[in-house]
């Protein structure tokens, strides 16, 4: 219960620091800026829904984490991992390719990697785990 109440609270000031950010912001909202923002705001999205399994669980009386749940995210994070070794090397490809900051590619390549963990974790949950 404790993991679950910091991973809402490490949401919530996700949330807030992103907002303040947007807000605060005083040149244009170009595209770029845009599309980081709706990703962190489905990734917060993504680990409030988490907490309210977690939360909901609990409240049941049932164990926050099952075997099938620790598979499937074990399943993801090693699918996540490999694509995202493949997102690094499209980075470096493209620091070498432009004049891009560091601090914009390597905050892309994290934004990347937490998305590709979400779709993975989605893709493994909807279509299940395999045998074999």
């Amino acid at each position: 219960m404790k993991r679950t109440a910091i991973a809402l609270l490490v949401s919530i000031l996700v949330l807030a620091s992103a907002l303040l950010w947007f807000s605060t912001s005083r040149e244009s909202i170009g595209g770029f800026e845009l599309s980081q923002f709706l990703v962190i705001l489905l990734l917060v999205g993504f680990g409030f829904y988490f907490a309210y399994r977690r939360f909901t669980s609990a409240r049941r009386g049932e164990p926050v984490e099952d075997e099938m749940s620790k598979k499937e995210m074990m399943r993801a994070s090693s699918l996540s991992y490999f694509i995202s070794i493949y997102l690094w090397l499209a980075i470096m490809y493209i620091s070498y390719e432009t004049e891009m900051d560091t601090e914009v590619l390597i905050g892309t390549g994290i934004i990347g990697m937490a998305l590709i963990f979400a779709i993975c974790w989605i893709v493994i949950h909807l279509r299940g785990i395999r045998n074999g």
